[in-house]
């Protein structure tokens, strides 16, 4: 009986570290292939495969900037999940019943020629001439797909004056059906956050157009409507939080004027009056609010560009 348990229990030890191994080799084959794939360093923080629930579970996908930008984060993807059919990989053919994705977060650089880092992603790049060849991919199919779209930062250093910093909380969930290549789920997630936003001119548009996904780039009035301001209350005593601010618009923009003991700060930034103002909170905190508008319009992503760059420098 003893040597039963303890063979019983060499055979469990062996069934989980197997378990483990899979998860990790797999983990591995993923980031490399994602790497292959986009052009740009990926990252993953955890992986499990689910061979009875046939799901998969994703933590910390994170796709780091192409060469020839600033080292960061492109595209942050804190949660995947995917429901799939055992049946049909067995079969060769890759049947994902349900997948769910969370963009938390996608940080978009325009360089001083103008080019956009994830137009420089090597899935963008050779879009064309992937939908030009026959496919030798795996036959694929997603039932349906669940994207949660958080936010957009957008940095412009091609005006050659100041930085340009504009933040979209776009804060979407939406649904597509019967998803047929990786083509089409990658443009899906790269481009729909962008065309929520209504960002224009990017090049992942027309690839995204080619996989099949329509990408007229409408901006989010619902969301922005009639929004003109953000704040957030920051856990720096007054006089960092205002310094901090000071220093911020005046690298952004023209301060107009300063006045400290009414936390005040007015300055233009990307041709937008902004007015910012800093109060003192209990416990040693600040508070911080930020309005924009252009011509009478309500500029939401500029005054939220400005609030994430002080954030930035008080970290």
């Amino acid at each position: 009986m003893k040597n039963f348990l303890k063979m019983l229990m060499i055979i469990l030890i062996s069934i989980f570290a197997l378990g483990i191994l899979k998860d990790q080799i797999i983990k591995s084959i993923i980031t490399v292939t994602a790497t292959q794939v986009t052009g740009a360093p990926v990252r993953i923080e955890r992986f499990s495969l689910g061979i009875f629930k046939q799901s998969v579970r994703i933590s910390g996908f994170k796709i780091f900037n192409p060469s020839g930008f600033p080292e960061g984060i492109l595209v942050d993807l804190p949660k995947i999940n995917v429901d799939y059919d055992l049946g049909a990989l067995i079969n060769k053919k890759l049947h994902l019943i349900k997948v769910e994705v969370e963009l938390k977060e996608m940080d978009l650089v325009k360089n001083k020629e103008g080019a956009l880092n994830v137009d420089s992603l090597k899935v963008v790049k050779e879009g064309k001439k992937h939908q030009a060849v026959p496919s030798k991919q795996m036959p694929m199919q997603i039932d349906e797909l669940k994207l949660g779209m958080g936010r957009i930062v957008l940095k412009d250093y091609s005006s050659g004056g100041q930085l340009e910093v504009k933040v979209y909380d776009i804060n979407l969930h939406k649904a597509y059906k019967n998803i047929t290549s990786v083509q089409q789920l990658t443009a899906l997630i790269l481009a729909e956050p962008m065309k929520a936003a209504g960002i224009q001119g990017a090049q992942i548009y027309g690839v995204a157009m080619l996989a099949g996904v329509a990408v007229l780039p409408v901006a989010i009035v619902a969301t922005f409507a009639g929004k003109d301001s953000v704040s957030e209350d920051l856990s720096v005593d007054f006089d960092r939080a205002f310094n901090a601010s000071l220093s911020v618009l005046k690298k952004m923009g023209k301060v107009d004027k300063e006045d400290k003991n009414a936390g005040l700060i007015v300055a233009e930034v990307n041709s937008a009056k902004v007015e910012l103002k800093v109060s003192k909170k209990a416990n040693n905190k600040s508070g911080i609010f930020v309005s924009a508008r252009r011509y009478l319009m309500p500029r939401p992503e500029v005054a939220a560009g400005v609030l994430y760059e002080i954030k930035g420098k008080l970290k």
